[in-house]
């Protein structure tokens, strides 16, 4: 199978305790679950209501601080909008950068579906836990990169994957039945190439920051 992202070939990592197979892009390292073993809407919705993403979690909205003071309060002076693009059943972070004094609308597939990026531009997307997600991210990141102003950003969190195969059969991120898609410091070099953004941040563990 091609890869989801660039096009290239793939090579095949079997999962023999779950029995799913698994396409790792020798290209751009993006690595994606057999399409055919993804979960139905129903089922992916089922699990996201169990989660409690809440104002009330403390541990959540201090994440979400710590995301703040590294990814978008450097660059606060030039952002007056946002989109966060899948907030979730509450949409914690959007309720802090508006305490931030910025503008925010949020789109959710399940939990808040109305389109209201279409026909807008923003200074700055959020996209939160989200990619791991994603069935086509190539196209997502479409729809992210014409919401935004020249000169917005684009700042992403998602869970890097391991390097060895080995590790990453036994990586625990990959173990959520919703985690689909996994990508590399590799991946998003690859992205913000293929649309001519620059990269502003790249954490080692989870970030990436990219300029329109």
């Amino acid at each position: 199978m091609n890869c989801k992202l660039c096009n290239n070939n793939t090579f095949v990592i079997y999962d023999k305790q779950y029995d799913l197979d698994y396409y790792h892009c020798i290209h751009c390292d993006y690595i994606f679950v057999n399409p055919d073993s993804i979960v139905s809407e129903q089922e992916e919705l089922n699990i996201y209501l169990l989660h409690q993403n809440t104002l009330e979690n403390d541990g959540y909205v201090n994440m979400f601080r710590d995301y703040i003071n590294q990814t978008i309060r450097p660059y606060k002076s030039q952002i007056k909008t946002a989109l966060d693009f899948g907030s979730g059943p509450g949409p914690v972070l959007a309720h802090l950068l508006r305490e931030e004094n910025i503008q925010v609308e949020v789109y959710d597939p399940y939990f808040s579906p109305e389109k209201v990026y279409e026909n807008k531009h923003y200074d700055l997307i959020t996209s939160t836990e989200v990619f791991e997600h994603l069935k086509c991210p190539i196209k997502t990141f479409e729809i992210l990169y014409n919401c935004l102003k020249p000169g917005g950003i684009l700042s992403i969190m998602t869970l890097y994957h391991p390097q060895d195969t080995e590790i990453f059969k036994d990586w625990w991120y990959r173990k959520d039945i919703t985690h689909i898609s996994f990508y590399s410091h590799k991946t998003m070099r690859y992205l913000a190439e293929a649309f001519n953004m620059k990269i502003l941040l790249l954490s080692p563990k989870n970030l990436c920051i990219m300029q329109k």
